[in-house]
């Protein structure tokens, strides 16, 4: 079956040392509480500011962006969050926005608007669309359906590994979460690749080479249903890893191939070592918090859950992403 490569060759570049900086960490050294920051007085004055501009100048969310605004205090707290993505720990929660005061409608508004200064906001789906809703639709996790809109165990990846412009960063708004589970994870890639290093150094080789992707059904109808792409890329001094061991084992099933020892051998190897909870930290995600994390150096992982059986109760978190360079379009 036809792939898109997209530019993608074997990468000569590797990782061949150890990276022992605040990158690679183990769950035990990152503070969870050094990735809250917490809304003062003087933000949440600043958050109810910009709720009433909203209010006074009706557009449509896709249209507003932060110099359209007197915003206060509140780019100081975002960069500092940025600072948290970019230095470590790759992590950082805004706590909280006032939902029950703002509304729904309006607390989105805020979070499309402080995303922006993370980094431009794109496309989440190759039709578009820029703020997605994570939610449980009843649909069974498989071609076609993301496992965001299902209730299922997510294992540790990196969003839109499958794609050609994964995002660099993502950001999550919880408008309400979930009755029970639906606990986020977090691990350093720099950390997972130290380990692999030293214990599957072979294993490794073969990640730094092409994989078949499952694109998931997001391309125009005449394109290849297939991404070919190194899971492991070393540019710029820093790692770009797209992690998604199931869409690549899905991808090698859509082509009608087995993979190969050598593929599979690197495929396990990476699920033993993202598997040891020594690697990890984690976070609830509560209602109106904001997380973002960075998308390219850490892995993320949520666990299964159960909604309420109200509607109106159900878990509901918001999505963007973001990236540095490129177009806003879906494949950049």
């Amino acid at each position: 079956m036809e792939s898109l490569d997209h530019g993608f060759e074997e990468n000569p570049q590797r990782l061949n040392t150890r990276i022992d900086s605040g990158l690679a960490w183990y769950g035990a050294e990152i503070d969870p509480g050094r990735c809250l920051l917490r809304l003062d007085a003087e933000a949440m004055a600043d958050v109810q500011a910009l709720a009433q501009q909203l209010q006074r100048a009706p557009l449509p969310l896709l249209l507003r962006h932060p110099r359209d605004f007197e915003l206060g205090g509140l780019p100081r707290i975002m960069a500092r969050a940025r600072h948290n993505l970019v230095a470590g720990p790759g992590v950082a929660v805004i706590d909280a926005l006032p939902i029950t005061d703002l509304g729904d409608e309006v607390a989105m508004e805020v979070f499309w608007i402080l995303g922006q200064l993370i980094n431009p906001a794109v496309a989440q789906k190759w039709d578009g669309t820029m703020l997605y809703d994570v939610h449980d639709t009843g649909a069974d996790y498989g071609y076609g359906v993301r496992g965001s809109y299902t209730n299922v165990e997510l294992v540790f990846h990196t969003d839109n590994a499958f794609a050609a412009a994964p995002p660099d960063q993502v950001g999550l708004l919880c408008l309400r979460p979930a009755l029970r589970g639906g606990i986020s994870r977090f691990c350093s890639l720099y950390t997972v690749h130290n380990l692999l290093l030293e214990r599957y150094p072979r294993q490794l080789e073969r990640l730094y080479q092409c994989l078949l992707w499952d694109r998931q059904a997001e391309h125009a109808a005449t394109e290849p249903k297939l991404l070919r792409a190194p899971m492991f890329r070393y540019d710029d001094q820093a790692l770009q890893v797209r992690a998604n061991v199931s869409l690549v084992r899905k991808g090698y099933a859509l082509a009608g191939q087995e993979p190969d020892r050598e593929t599979s051998e690197a495929l396990e190897a990476l699920e033993d070592i993202t598997a040891d909870p020594a690697l990890w930290f984690e976070l609830p995600i509560a209602r109106g918090q904001m997380q973002y994390l960075n998308n390219r150096e850490i892995a993320h992982y949520r666990s299964r859950f159960e909604d309420s059986d109200e509607p109106h109760l159900k878990r509901h978190l918001l999505r963007t992403w973001h990236r540095q360079s490129g177009r806003r379009c879906y494949d950049g």
